[in-house]
């Protein structure tokens, strides 16, 4: 392996891109090539980096020899590419979801067990600073007894946002719709935050939309392992479209994560927990906290501009690189990955059934 590691990318539609520029942005690694079904798409994204373009992964993995090749295809194909990846002797980066089925992202997993290779889920959102910051907070106690939490993704996709590619919208390829496609960073900060969810209960509806066999709406209600209790409102039919909010509480603080910036924070002091009223939303530490972690409050989300949304990835994209080096595992693995699936799809089969549904291990 080279001072700069070689990767791959499978996929060069809408994320593809990103990854690139992730990628490029970063001193020890390089884009040696791009794979697409659709050739222009390979070509234009490989004139932009100078690299090679392929059809299909097993030319791209036969004739440039990458170190890692990022899985950017319909999410249906996600757990079959990774698994060729790894049995080629390469590691892989898998898009979001890990898959669209646990039976998938098991054999994805059971193929990195075998193999013994490296394997990082996209879930760029934890390394947000603020992020950090409550996950922080919550790991050592500060907020003592977590009590209930929310993910909130109250968006706005167009009927031809959903025409724009044939796998949109679809079971076998999509997976689902708003909680698999947009909502599943939410949903994986939330369970990462709060911890294990054990139980939950939905409704989902398409209510803005045609053509489409998924949800455009849904609503939760968690129970978490802890006792803890929680709920997920998304929508892809919130016209114009609101930030997404994550809300975690206890019984000696709060956090409000809002467009991947830290909205509210606070910690009670020795004497002020056993208030009668709280205070009433007052005493927002969120600045001093932000300085802790060297940013700020006012420090642009993730989701700004599609620049912003590459640098997310570059953040989790350089903790891969790390753990190759290091020979650890990388934050996000495959593991990790597979818990915001099993969570949606327990949502999904909820609101088929009417009835309680425990959250598969």
């Amino acid at each position: 392996m080279g001072d700069k590691l070689r990767f791959g990318i499978l996929g060069c539609g809408v994320i593809g891109p990103h990854h690139a520029r992730a990628i490029t942005s970063l001193d020890d690694a390089e884009v040696v090539a791009v794979a697409d079904v659709v050739p222009e798409r390979a070509r234009k994204l490989a004139s932009e980096y100078g690299c090679r373009w392929y059809n299909d992964l097993s030319d791209l993995l036969s004739s440039a020899t990458p170190d890692v090749v990022c899985i950017c295809t319909p999410s249906g194909m996600h757990a079959r590419n990774a698994v060729a990846v790894l049995e080629a002797g390469k590691d892989v980066v898998v898009e979001k979801p890990i898959d669209v089925t646990l039976e998938a992202a098991d054999q994805l997993i059971s193929a990195q067990r075998a193999t013994g290779r490296k394997v990082a889920v996209i879930s760029q959102h934890r390394f947000d600073p603020a992020t950090q910051a409550v996950r922080d907070a919550a790991e050592s106690g500060r907020f003592g007894r977590l009590t209930s939490g929310s993910a909130e993704v109250r968006w706005w996709r167009s009927q031809s946002y959903y025409d724009s590619g044939g796998w949109r919208g679809t079971w076998e390829l999509d997976g689902g719709g708003v909680l698999i496609n947009q909502a599943i960073h939410s949903i994986d900060l939330l369970q990462w935050l709060m911890g294990p969810v054990v139980e939950v209960t939905a409704y989902t509806g398409l209510l803005a939309h045609e053509r489409i066999e998924v949800e455009d709406t849904a609503v939760a209600i968690l129970r978490f392992a802890s006792g803890a209790i929680g709920n997920i409102v998304a929508t892809t039919a919130a016209y114009p479209g609101l930030t997404a909010r994550i809300t975690v509480h206890g019984d000696h603080g709060s956090a409000v994560i809002d467009d991947d910036k830290l909205d509210y924070f606070h910690i009670a002091s020795n004497g002020d927990a056993g208030a009668d009223y709280g205070a009433g939303g007052s005493g927002n530490q969120a600045e001093k906290v932000m300085e802790e972690y060297g940013a700020t409050t006012s420090s642009p989300g993730a989701g700004a501009d599609p620049g912003s949304l590459s640098m997310a990835h570059r953040d989790q994209i350089q903790d891969f690189i790390e753990a190759i080096r290091e020979d650890r595992e990388p934050l996000v693995n495959a593991e990790e990955g597979r818990k915001a699936l099993a969570i949606i799809l327990g949502t999904y089969e909820s609101a088929r059934t009417g009835k309680p549904v425990r959250i598969q291990e």
